[in-house]
């Protein structure tokens, strides 16, 4: 259900958003890029999940909150380096949304119900952060794989494939296979499931 205060959060989710310097275009427009990456996180959910939560469906327009401000250059340039970014980065995620969740007017709550999402504690253990990481995966195969896809070895790319079908539910796997995806895409990532079952 859509709420005066879910609809000022958004407001605020996407003005702190609207700042990133990066930018993408879409369909003839240029977005801020983690403004469009949110945009993007609340339709999939509204399409995959239409009776969500409030909490979840907060948590994900900030997904990726202010996101450039960490930069992937600043860690190591390998496995544990990549780790300790993501660690980072969900930290700053929650401790961004939850100043902007004070200020659209909510209680402690329902700001620590989205930083544990935001956290991805429990998943497969919990229905919302399973589903969260469900809209994450479709998000990236849908919008973001076939760019990642081309600047990649088809070794790593199959490995990431499977590492993102692995993360999600039967439901997440189930509407991934029917995204409206270039064949290119979907080549490679039925390349990459039959590879998995060998």
């Amino acid at each position: 259900m859509v709420t005066p205060k879910l609809l000022e959060a958004y407001r605020l989710f996407d003005e702190a958003n609207g700042e990133d310097p990066n930018k993408e275009e879409f369909e003839g427009k240029s977005y801020p890029k983690e403004l469009l990456y949110a945009l993007r996180m609340t339709e999939m959910l509204q399409d995959f999940e239409p009776n969500a939560s409030e909490v979840l469906l907060l948590a994900a327009r900030c997904q990726h909150i202010r996101r450039w401000e960490i930069s992937r250059d600043q860690y190591e340039k390998n496995r544990l380096g990549y780790l300790r970014w993501r660690e980072e980065l969900k930290r700053f995620h929650v401790e961004v949304a939850s100043k902007l969740l004070v200020k659209a007017g909510y209680k402690e709550g329902i700001i620590k119900q989205v930083g544990s999402l935001l956290l991805k504690r429990k998943l497969k253990q919990n229905k919302e952060s399973q589903c969260l990481e469900d809209v994450v995966c479709l998000v990236f195969l849908k919008f973001y794989f076939l760019p990642f896809a081309e600047k990649h070895d088809e070794r790593k790319i199959i490995a990431i494939l499977k590492k993102t079908w692995g993360k999600m539910s039967d439901g997440g796997q189930e509407t991934a296979l029917n995204l409206s995806l270039p064949k290119s895409a979907t080549d490679i990532i039925n390349k990459a499931l039959q590879n998995g079952k060998e």
